[in-house]
């Protein structure tokens, strides 16, 4: 494996997280040459990240242990816009409320995964300086470097007018704004290098083009490929919605069970790119399959929910997923609430239906048929009979990989 102090560059190109670069030879010997303030971009859309932002927040962990500087950037101005970057329809436009939250969220998030504070890391929001341009000024500092001819060339522009969707002015300028970003974080923090997704690459370039044309200044662009699952999903998506990182929005055991379950050819991919194991031993562990290589996903559930969560809660989620499984207690599962008079004499389907857990009695008469419905780690029968009166806390489990604790209040 590649010594990542002494081909950091290379090191994660062998992980994964290599897609394009801007000058991938000239940014080898940048980041050689001594500490570079590297940033990478969110805009505030939610209160949380999720496992789609994970790629860029472990780039930037091997960045800062190679002594690095990362800045995360935080789009408090351009999520009001939002990008416009491969899609066929504007954002909905937020309230600044609504976005002040979003990035209260986000940032806790930060410090899981970075050193930040004096000397180390830092967050910072770029409504700093958009708040305060005027309109004439930022066309004159940067409106004038671009030529409406070539934006127009841009994948994400064109994919857009080729279907006949409408692309707003709004929409239009956000690569400028972005451009505008980098330059002047380079102005204020020296930072040199900017990380994104393979969507990111034309507004990278803008923001490469605008220093080299406006402020003869090299900087530096690198894209990470855009994941996917082996079965096509985008990251950060599952059968019950976005894979947050945030424990508030998604609990440890849902994260945890998450990786534990993902498919078998997704593996080794995942444990180069989510975990700081020696590419040496994730060849190790993946080589063999069966039994094996489900140890080696308990190894990827665990320490991709120890970096997102702590390691307590890694290890509350491994044995509450030993006790859906196993004997042991189910401690950390999702836990829904019911009033003990609503379950009062009702049978099993109507209490799943209740509790959102199934559309109908007759789907949860279908599931048990299936032998896909368990409580307390028993395969149930009839969901027609009550539930066990003489408690006050029942583990369910429909299908392979919805867990659950239902508690009388």
């Amino acid at each position: 494996m590649n010594d990542p102090h002494n081909d950091l560059l290379g090191h994660l190109q062998a992980r994964g997280f290599v897609h394009q670069s801007t000058d991938l030879d000239g940014l080898r010997a940048h980041l050689a040459q001594g500490p570079r303030t590297v940033y990478l971009g969110f805009d505030a859309t939610a209160d949380s990240l999720h496992v789609g932002h994970l790629q860029g927040l472990m780039l930037m962990r091997w960045l800062q242990k190679a002594g690095h500087r990362p800045i995360l950037l935080i789009g408090g101005a351009t999520t009001r816009i939002g990008d416009p970057s491969f899609r066929d329809e504007s954002r909905p436009i937020l309230k600044p409320a609504q976005i002040q939250a979003n990035i209260d969220g986000i940032t806790r998030t930060f410090g899981r995964y970075l050193h930040l504070g004096e000397g180390a890391g830092r967050v910072v929001d770029n409504a700093e300086w958009l708040d305060g341009i005027g309109y004439l000024a930022f066309l004159d500092q940067v409106g004038r470097y671009f030529s409406i001819n070539r934006l127009l060339t841009f994948d994400a522009v064109r994919q857009r007018l080729d279907r006949e969707h409408s692309l707003s002015f709004l929409e239009f300028g956000y690569t400028l704004l972005q451009a505008h970003d980098f330059t002047e974080l380079a102005r204020q923090y020296d930072c040199t290098v900017q990380l994104g997704g393979a969507d990111q690459w034309a507004n990278i370039i803008n923001g490469v083009e605008l220093a080299r044309r406006r402020d003869q200044r090299q900087l530096f662009g690198l894209t990470m490929p855009l994941l996917t699952s082996s079965d096509g999903k985008k990251m950060g998506k599952s059968v019950n919605g976005a894979v947050w990182l945030d424990e508030r929005r998604l609990p440890s055991f849902d994260f945890w069970q998450f990786w534990r379950n993902c498919d078998d050819r997704d593996v080794s991919r995942f444990l180069a790119l989510f975990t700081e194991l020696s590419l040496t031993r994730i060849a190790e562990l993946c080589a063999e399959g069966g039994a094996a290589l489900n140890q080696a996903k308990t190894l990827l559930a665990d320490h991709v929910t120890a970096l997102a969560h702590g390691a307590e809660a890694a290890r509350q989620a491994r044995e509450a997923a030993s006790g859906v499984f196993g004997a042991g207690e189910a401690g950390g599962l999702t836990t829904l609430t019911l009033a003990r008079a609503s379950v009062h004499a009702a049978s099993l389907a109507e209490v799943l239906v209740q509790a959102g857990l199934q559309t109908s009695r007759g789907a949860a008469r279908r599931l048990a048929e299936g032998g896909g419905l368990r409580l307390d780690g028993e395969v149930v029968k009839s969901v027609d009979a009550p539930l066990p009166a003489d408690r006050q806390r029942w583990r369910v489990s429909l299908g392979k990989k919805r867990h659950y604790q239902l508690v009388l209040e």
